[in-house]
């Protein structure tokens, strides 16, 4: 019993303490944490541009450069059409909506009430014994002391900065998503042309080895490996025509609308350009994305937490004030005047470790944070330099395929001539045959590749996102 008492005295003198460091200390606001994430950028990237007097910035518009007017509109409907960046805008919404509700508490509040109540013996002839109305104002504030509401302000500001940014993600991402998609869609498409020819001359070619069969020239193997040939180009014509649904599918759902409404004219790549791309310096791109700025955001709001949840453990103290008017009759309510003046001091005393386990977590929080903005800064180098690396490497392949497919044609006329002249074997027009289609679809192929990994480039270094 003893020992129970004397920790009561104890807490009771622990929570005297906390209120006359309160009451001495007014003002007084908690540290707030540093949000450095701790990363050097490196000095340059290590696949540079080969020419940098060609090199364009990157500006907000990004996607006009490709020279497609098509792409352009596509665009302009995906960004109010698409239902992730409805969604987007409504979350930024309500991040505003929080942040208004959190910064109300450093205000005081004013309520007015207005009561009206009649009194009645119960049972008897009695009539009604009295009337009575009161008309009152109420008032409460809050000191601030430690800097919890400003920091509860704070963080959820920063959530809100967070949405706006997240908000720039999803608009850029879907940016080049659809552009990205928009080229695989005409790509394909050009890739199945490719594949129509093809057949288209296969089946030439097999009614010259017809002909030569009837006329004793040609084996029946010929033949065979001929028929063989026109049903390996109709069954890859087949399945090009299936990629291509697929994609169009794809791209229709970024425009947020079904696929029966998508219309894409567009069949071939030949006219696209592709533009040099000023990559800028590593340091540039932490201002660059707005991923980044989201990461950095949300580190901001953390470190705000922590300072809230510290600032729990302490006293808080509340004012309030009253001002009321009371009557028997509606006539009479100005009659009397009353007022109250109130003030209350709270400390923790017991709470299970609640408050503490509270703080606790917020530390844990802010690391969690500051890991994923870290994260976030090295996955923003590294999509870079993945970007600068392959555009380099995609344009060296491109040198080497654009004279494979020229060889690959001189081949295949040439041993399209000697076997109609019987100087050349027909295993020799089928490889001619596989080589030059094999090099004429590898060449869209590499061109598609080369212009979604300008559009790669373009969102790595944030699409033309300023935080401003």
């Amino acid at each position: 019993m003893q020992a129970m008492r004397r920790r009561v005295a104890g807490y009771r003198a622990r929570a005297w303490a906390l209120l006359l460091a309160a009451l001495l200390s007014p003002g007084c606001t908690l540290e707030r944490a540093s949000v450095d994430p701790g990363l050097a950028p490196p000095a340059q990237w290590r696949y540079p541009a080969t020419d940098p007097r060609q090199q364009r910035d990157v500006d907000a518009h990004w996607w006009r450069r490709f020279g497609s007017a098509e792409l352009d509109a596509l665009i302009a409907r995906a960004e109010t059409g698409s239902l992730d960046l409805q969604a987007a805008v409504a979350r930024v919404a309500q991040a505003r909506a929080l942040a208004r509700v959190a910064g109300a508490a450093l205000s005081p509040e004013l309520e007015i009430g207005l009561d009206a109540s009649r009194e009645r013996r119960l049972g008897g002839d009695v009539g009604v014994d009295g009337d009575f109305f009161s008309l009152g104002f109420r008032a409460r504030y809050e000191l601030d002391f430690w800097g919890r509401n400003v920091a509860l302000r704070d963080a959820t500001r920063a959530e809100w900065q967070a949405s706006r940014f997240d908000l720039a993600t999803v608009r850029l991402t879907l940016t080049a998503s659809v552009a990205s998609n928009w080229l695989q869609v005409v790509g394909l498409r050009q890739r199945l042309s490719i594949a129509r020819l093809n057949l288209d001359n296969a089946e030439r070619v097999l009614a010259t080895v017809e002909s030569r069969y009837r006329a004793g020239a040609a084996f029946a193997l010929e033949l065979a490996q001929q028929r063989g040939l026109v049903a390996e180009q109709r069954r890859e014509a087949a399945a090009l025509r299936a990629q291509v649904a697929d994609a169009e599918v794809a791209l229709a759902a970024l425009l947020g609308i079904p696929v029966q409404q998508l219309s894409i004219r567009a069949g071939s790549l030949a006219g696209l350009d592709w533009p040099t791309i000023d990559a800028g310096l590593p340091a540039e791109l932490l201002l660059r994305r707005p991923d980044l700025a989201q990461a950095e955001a949300r580190l901001a709001a953390a470190n705000a937490n922590i300072v809230a949840a510290r600032a729990a453990l302490l006293p808080s103290i509340d004012l309030g004030a009253g001002l009321g008017f009371a009557g028997e009759r509606v006539s009479q309510l100005f009659d009397s005047t009353l007022y109250n003046l109130a003030g209350a001091a709270v400390a923790p005393i017991f709470n299970g470790g609640r408050l503490r386990a509270e703080r606790d977590l917020a530390e844990a929080q802010r690391l969690e944070q500051l890991a994923y903005f870290r994260q976030s800064i090295v996955a923003a180098f590294a999509d870079v330099e993945t970007s600068l690396s392959a555009i380099s490497g995609l344009e060296a392949q491109m040198a080497a395929q654009d004279e494979r497919l020229r060889q690959a044609r001189e081949a295949f006329e040439l041993a399209q001539v000697r076997y109609r002249a019987g100087s050349e074997t027909l295993l020799t027009l089928l490889d001619a045959q596989r080589a030059l289609y094999a090099a004429q679809d590898q060449q869209v192929q590499l061109r598609q590749a080369r212009l979604q990994a300008s559009v790669v480039l373009y969102r790595a270094l944030g699409g033309g996102w300023s935080p401003s």
